[in-house]
């Protein structure tokens, strides 16, 4: 998808509040992404308000400015009628767009309006041409691509998806896959599905290797990513294929929003005046003064383990200084590799950022003795902080130090908005006809914004006995425009004869006319409504109130991650026997085993699936398991197609797992219409949330895990490479991950394992088991037969044991509250109650 014209780029900004919106206007934005009070990614942001959203939306439309409201979370079976209230009120608004996660939601919008766009949000985790084909039958108007993928994929997905694509240029970087991170929840009950993230890849963590720590020196961030600036590959962007830019932001400061939008805005107008030339050192250090933990360009150029991450800091330093040389009485030397000056805010960094570091204000700066009044641009520099601000005998020779403010950019940055003059101005075209004897009629058209206005004098116009009405004098009077959105651009008239008009009547025509072109502006588009959708009943929902008595009999499926673990599996009575093994080359001994013991067998996909990786499907396939655990869009996409092309042909059962995100019986419709004969709903869920979506699904279509590691961060980032290899990618990295086993032990001495998968991704496991046991009377009620045990270490022995617990549960032998109790009690690490409790 070659972009061609400026006109089909979009610079987008982000807004956490009003001071926000009108940097990223005045700086430059084409469009602003917004969250209001519920049902956003930011929840920690000030946010709008639901009843702001006309005004919001007139303020951007007068500027030319689109505005696009964040919905990039899972919607609960409970909220959907807030959803479905909130969505009418941005049909209603004239919002340009909504950005959605959840395909529940995708499909409440479709049944309230056919038209109203829908932005896929990078939560969906859209990595690949086939996970964008899935989403085309919803009508999207574009897709927020994956962070994780670089240039030649997304050329690739453009060319072959044909679809608008969004991709992140700067700001922080997740280490898991949006919409694929389940950390904070099942630390903290705060889930990145809902907004709430608590960041536990910026916590420090021990690299344990085979059960033996690794001195790492000062690295002791393992998972905490440097942020994207991309600013310097915008050409490479733009002739991929990319339309739309987005700069992340919601929880900064409107400086940030103001620098970064200007500093983008320029790059893009700078390729399409033919100038491909590199941001200078001084813009770049200005991004990294407003926001910087070290910049990357994130997965951009492919991947490079060693540069994504740093591992010393996790948080903004801003521009590096140097370091101290020499320490002084009343300050240090340091020579010097940024500008610095009297005022600037400075941090001295010792190594340790868990520590109380000294820092404040430039209270002098000297060369070899003598004061400077101006900005020091390099060499060897005096540095002399407050007196009440460092505590110098906790400063040493070596320790870095880090400009973390400067006052003169901040200012230079409020100017931009905080300012009575208009943000922008937009150009007209006036055509003033008339007579004696006759109005004045004058045509104003606004070219940016396509509207044309008509306003007439009230007065007819007389002979003129002094200066006629000329060209000169109409474009002096129709042209103070000064302190609106317009300026006169080109002025035709056709006055027959020689006329005047009082020149207060020609102020109160320009004055009409501009009241007139900023009303056109601020109309909101106007979208076909369907009326209200029902979110209450699923049509899949009438079977599941059958009398628990009819429902089939529960029954148990293992997912295995080792072939022992098949093997012990086979010693039960379990019929059905997932297989998820780092490596495929390890599937066709698992398929044999079960096959041979007359089981079934089903076989999992990776979770991410990116361009040119359909191999992994095809092998899938030609091992003709039973059944497949179905874990993204693009995966359901293939498998059905095949199904529609080769209809002779042997094809699995298709059962789609957590990774879907499933949070309510809309989002169940989509992926059973899609082709999955049971689905798992979302690991987000807690108790009565679970419980309200089965109430409103057929039961019998939805599987339930109940006992599990839950996998923690998914991620592109490999730890195995980046700390035991000497290499960058899995090209060069010697494989450690088949020689070692990695875990990350956390604060409180948790060591949690890290598993590799063919696609080189990691999956970091919560490090203690977790169980829905105390449930399973109540999941059995509601005619729930399926339920799921994931192993991931366990020995066979152990294998055996849990299934024995869940099996006399199922029975009703023993209760749900014995079942992890007992597990406690045999395991080292112990069993949690499982994320339903929250």
């Amino acid at each position: 998808m070659s972009i061609t014209s400026k006109n089909h780029i979009e610079l987008l900004a982000p807004a956490g509040d009003w001071d926000c919106m009108r940097a990223a206007v005045a700086n430059g934005a084409d469009a602003v992404f917004f969250g209001v009070e519920k049902f956003n990614a930011r929840a920690r942001a000030h946010n709008f308000r639901m009843d702001e959203l006309p005004e919001i939306m007139s303020f951007l439309h007068l500027y030319g400015v689109k505005g696009y409201l964040t919905f990039n979370i899972l919607v609960f079976e409970d909220e959907l009628e807030e959803a479905r209230q909130l969505v009418e009120a941005c049909i209603d608004a004239g919002v340009d767009a909504v950005i959605v996660q959840d395909y529940g939601l995708v499909k409440l919008i479709r049944e309230l309006s056919p038209d109203f766009p829908i932005h896929g949000s990078t939560q969906m985790t859209i990595t690949s041409p086939e996970a964008v084909e899935f989403t085309k039958p919803f009508g999207l108007e574009l897709v927020v691509l994956g962070r994780e993928n670089n240039l030649k994929q997304i050329r690739t997905i453009g060319e072959q998806a044909r679809l608008p694509m969004e991709v992140f240029v700067h700001g922080a970087l997740c280490v898991s896959y949006s919409g694929q991170c389940l950390t904070s929840e099942m630390w903290g009950g705060r889930s990145a599905n809902r907004g709430e993230c608590a960041q536990a890849c910026r916590l420090p963590y021990d690299l344990m290797v085979d059960g033996v720590q690794k001195p790492m020196g000062d690295v002791a961030y393992l998972l905490s990513p440097k942020d994207m600036a991309a600013l310097e590959l915008i050409p490479e962007l733009i002739e991929a294929g990319v339309r739309s830019f987005k700069i992340e932001g919601r929880l900064k400061s409107p400086e940030y929003v103001a620098n970064v939008v200007s500093k983008y805005r320029a790059a893009i107008d700078r390729y399409f005046a033919g100038d491909k030339s590199k941001p200078t050192r001084e813009e770049m250090r200005e991004l990294e003064q407003s926001f910087s933990r070290g910049f990357t360009y994130g997965f951009l150029k492919g991947t490079n383990n060693k540069q994504l991450v740093d591992g010393t800091f996790p948080k903004s330093r801003g521009v590096y200084l140097g370091r101290v040389i020499q320490k002084l009485r009343d300050g240090v030397v340091c020579e010097l590799e940024a500008p610095l000056k009297r005022g600037d805010g400075i941090v001295f960094d010792a190594g340790d950022p868990t520590k109380k570091e000294e820092g404040g204000r430039v209270y002098d700066l000297r060369k070899k003795g003598r004061k400077l009044e101006n900005e020091a641009r390099g060499g060897k520099i005096e540095i002399v902080p407050g007196r009440q601000d460092v505590d110098l005998s906790r400063v040493h020779v070596g320790d870095r130090i880090w400009k973390t403010n400067d006052p003169h950019l901040d200012k230079r940055l409020r100017a931009t908005f905080e300012t009575d003059k208009p943000y922008r101005q937009f150009p007209l075209q006036v055509k003033a006809v008339g007579g004696v004897g006759q109005p004045l009629k004058t045509i104003w058209t606004d070219k940016a914004g396509g509207h044309t206005v008509t306003v007439e004098s009230e007065q007819h116009l007389e002979a003129a006995n002094k200066r006629p009405l000329d060209e000169v004098l109409l474009k002096e009077q129709l042209g103070r425009l000064g302190g609106t959105l317009f300026y006169l651009e080109e002025l035709q008239q056709h006055i027959a004869g020689e006329a005047i008009l009082p020149i207060r009547e020609l102020n109160r025509i320009r004055r009409e006319a501009v009241k007139l072109l900023e009303a056109e502006r601020q109309k909101p588009p106007v979208y076909r409504k369907h009326g209200s959708s029902t979110v209450i009943s699923s049509p899949s929902a009438a079977d599941s109130m059958l009398p628990a008595e009819a429902a089939r009999e529960p029954r148990l499926i293992a997912l295995c991650r080792s072939l022992e673990q098949v093997h012990a599996v086979l010693e039960t009575h379990v019929q059905t026997i997932y297989a998820d093994f780092e490596f495929i080359k390890q599937y066709p001994d698992a398929v044999r085993a079960v096959r041979s013991a007359g089981r079934a067998i089903v076989l999992a996909t990776p979770r991410i699936h990116m361009p040119g990786e359909n191999g992994y499907f095809n092998h899938l396939l030609k091992l003709q398991p039973d059944g497949v655990l179905v874990r993204n869009p693009a995966a359901l996409y293939y498998f059905m197609k095949k199904r529609q092309e080769e209809t002779e042909a042997y094809h699995p059962e298709l059962i789609g797992d957590f990774s879907l995100n499933i949070a309510n019986h809309k989002a169940v419709d989509v992926f059973l219409e899609a082709g999955c004969t049971r689905v798992t709903p979302s690991y987000d869920l807690n108790i009565q949330q679970m419980i309200d979506l089965l109430r409103q699904t057929d039961t019998a279509k939805t599987e339930l895990v109940i006992h599990q590691h839950l996998p923690m961060f998914h991620t592109e980032h490999c730890v195995y490479c980046t700390f035991l290899s000497e290499g960058t990618d899995y090209t060069n990295c010697g494989r450690p991950c088949e020689q070692h086993r990695v875990s990350l032990q956390d604060r409180i001495g948790m060591s949690h394992p890290v598993r590799v998968d063919e696609g080189c991704r990691n999956t970091v496991y919560n490090a203690i088991e977790q169980s829905g046991s105390e449930y399973i009377p109540q999941f059995v009620e509601l005619g729930v037969s399926t339920y799921r045990l994931e192993f991931l270490e366990e020995s066979g022995d152990k294998v055996k044991e849990v299934i024995s617990l869940y099996d006399r549960a199922l029975k009703g032998q023993i209760s749900g509250t014995q079942v992890w109790k007992t597990l406690k009690a045999t395991n080292q690490l112990g069993v949690t109650r499982g994320q339903l409790v929250k």
